[in-house]
């Protein structure tokens, strides 16, 4: 251990900044004004070595057509990158096949390693690297940021969390690569075609946590196929006898459990394959917009905010948590005004019995569906906030209370209305017309929001950017600044967030009452359809590259969607329960009925939790080769100590 840290040492020693070849991967954009000091401080501690407590990158401004200089373009030489990627952690394979992290002292024992290969690390790569270096610049003796007396710092305060987080700094992105997104975007979404999406070379270019959102949206379409399949013939003949979609509502619970448990194997499969299955946790620094009073973490021993749990608990359980009862009340209340407008189409239905008044059956079902998706948009904006006044130190538990939040409303905003329709009303042909005018007006607005009218404004202000910047005359690189100027104004892309919420409710309109509208899988395979060329053109041609993020898995949404399935057996048993037929089998008591019921939802439960048990997270052979690589550095650890004990023997 001793001879690598010796080694890397050395490495950043020799280290030079200064490299003929730029290649510009990361803009930095400051606020217009910024004061020359700022610049000067900031840019220097940039390019300064790592022993002096700078980041050792290139960077080189890039004149605007005013001549301003608020843009800087970011680089790295090739040994800087490598050494980068030794310090991040990453995984890459080897020569014998095998998933190791990366060290700059065993680099040639990877596969496509040479020291004139500059492709080694994908564009992605190089780009988190880059940016992991820049959010650990951190502060020394600084107190303040020159030239903004009320930007404080304290010693080891990341300095870009805080110019941003003072308003100099306005962002910092990865650049595209135009070739490469071309060549992308052609096999991706350029031609209509059956087949896979290139998930290996959407990982290179945007990262494993889009990469892995895309696998994840491919493998839910072709596994929601099976039930489009089955569901179609039952809409086709007309079966209004429910009690005909028994084995129909049998075989969705029975298949709502494997295809999640698969998933789980398939994304093991492609995770080990990108390495980041293998890629151990970095320790969590405090997220941007944390707060409090200057401390000393007890963990890493650094100055830093510190705030009161105390008093992040009291804002959750005394505001947080009665605003969002008070959301979901008023969502119930608006649930109450859909039924009386259901109610009034019904009775004008009933009046005139023309094709005008049999239309007008589906107009309020349509207002609540848009109704929805304005509250699930103003809502989310509120928990946003509320979640961001919570004050949460790091990250990780912001987005879980976050998604907690989101997750609730949208279920209750979503499904309320049906499951008082399905086990109030008792009414299953308007649950059938609610459920599928629900489901389809929420894709067509969502893809609608979010692919088509972004693809559109972004267009228009590209012709007028690429007008104004054709009529500058300067000397700089046209075709660089033209590129920076319009990625600099394209939308940030937020996360995969709204895509897997997006899924998880069309996974709850497929699975809750697929006994009482089989055909939601049908529409749901055609969405997704769209949703993948959709997707995959906004991600190219709508929002700015984001930063490449590892992940092992999809997080917190494996969990959702366990529990939207194991919510849709109880569901899909009452269901049933409530058939005439069922109900027949029992003239004498209900009680016997229930506790039938009851019975049959336990024993699916039973069934679904023992075939969870039995499938495997993780396939055979990735098992095997995880068990291996962990025996060689438990003996790689053993054999470091034997080697510092004979030293010290001999001394």
């Amino acid at each position: 251990m001793a001879g690598k840290t010796k080694e890397m040492v050395e490495s950043w020693s020799f280290l030079d900044t200064a490299e003929s070849n730029f290649r510009p991967l990361v803009v930095i954009e400051l606020v217009k004004g910024t004061k020359e000091e700022t610049i000067e401080w900031f840019t220097k501690r940039i390019v300064d070595k790592k022993a002096n407590g700078g980041a050792q990158l290139l960077i080189k401004p890039l004149v605007t057509e005013n001549g301003v200089e608020n843009i800087y373009l970011v680089g790295a030489s090739h040994l800087r990158l490598l050494l980068g990627a030794e310090a991040v952690g990453l995984v890459k394979e080897c020569s014998d096949n095998s998933m190791r992290t990366f060290t700059y002292s065993s680099r040639k024992t990877f596969k496509h390693y040479a020291d004139d290969n500059h492709d080694f690390l994908t564009m992605a790569e190089c780009q988190y690297i880059i940016k992991h270096e820049l959010e650990n610049l951190r502060a020394r003796d600084e107190k303040m940021i020159p030239g903004y007396p009320q930007a404080k710092l304290y010693p080891g305060k990341s300095i870009v969390r805080r110019l941003l987080t003072s308003g100099i700094l306005v962002q910092i992105f990865p650049l595209h690569d135009r070739e490469e997104l071309k060549k992308l975007s052609h096999s991706w979404y350029g031609r209509v075609k059956i087949g896979y999406q290139p998930l290996d070379d959407i990982r290179c270019y945007f990262g494993e946590t889009i990469a892995l959102y895309f696998g994840f949206l491919e493998y839910f379409t072709f596994a929601l196929i099976p039930m489009a399949v089955i569901g179609i013939p039952y809409y086709v003949f007309a079966w209004e006898d429910y009690d005909k979609y028994v084995m129909f509502a049998t075989f969705n619970l029975l298949w709502s459990t494997v295809i999640l448990e698969v998933w789980k194997r398939m994304c093991a499969i492609l995770t080990y394959r990108w390495g980041t299955l293998l890629m151990k946790r970095q320790f969590e620094e405090p997220r941007p917009g944390f707060h409090g009073v200057l401390g000393i973490n007890p963990v890493t021993g650094r100055e830093e905010p510190m705030y009161s749990s105390i008093k992040r608990q009291l804002r959750i359980y005394l505001v947080s948590l009665p605003f969002v009862c008070l959301c979901l009340y008023f969502s119930l209340y608006v649930m109450m005004i859909y039924f009386d407008l259901e109610q009034w189409a019904l009775d004008y239905h009933k009046e005139n019995e023309s094709n005008f008044s049999s239309l007008m059956l589906y107009v309020p079902s349509i207002i609540y569906a848009v109704v929805i998706e304005i509250m699930n948009l103003i809502y989310r904006y509120a928990a946003e906030f509320l979640t961001s006044w919570e004050n949460h130190r790091l990250e990780s538990s912001y987005q879980n209370h976050l998604i907690l939040k989101v997750l609730v409303f949208n279920f209750l905003n979503c499904f309320a209305s049906l499951f008082y329709i399905a086990f109030v009303m008792f009414d299953m042909k308007l649950l059938r017309q609610s459920l599928a005018t629900l489901l389809i007006t929420s894709q067509i607005l969502n893809q609608f929001a979010e692919s088509l009218l972004p693809y559109w404004l972004q267009k228009r202000y590209n012709r007028r950017m690429r007008k104004r910047m054709c009529s500058t005359k300067t000397d700089m690189d046209l075709s660089l600044a033209e590129q920076v100027n319009m990625e600099k104004e394209m939308g940030t892309y937020l996360g995969t967030f709204d895509d897997y919420l997006e899924l998880f409710l069309q996974f709850g309109y497929v699975s809750l009452f697929s006994c009482v509208y089989p055909l939601a899988a049908v529409f749901a395979v055609l969405n997704n359809i769209t949703e993948i060329y959709s997707d995959a053109l906004k991600m190219c041609r709508v929002y700015k590259r984001p930063f490449a993020e590892p992940t092992a898995n999809i997080g917190v949404w494996q969990l959702a969607f366990e529990t939207m399935s194991v919510i849709s057996v109880v569901t899909n048993c009452i269901l049933i329960g409530m058939s005439p037929e069922v109900d027949a089998l029992f003239p004498d008591s209900k009680m016997d009925l229930v506790l039938t019921v009851a019975l049959v939802e336990h024993l699916l439960l039973a069934i679904k939790f023992i075939m969870a048990f039995v499938i495997p997270d993780k396939p055979r052979d990735i098992q095997m080769k995880l068990a291996k690589l962990e025996f060689e550095s438990l003996e790689a650890l053993k054999q470091q100590q034997m080697q510092l004990a004979a030293e010290s023997l001999k001394e």
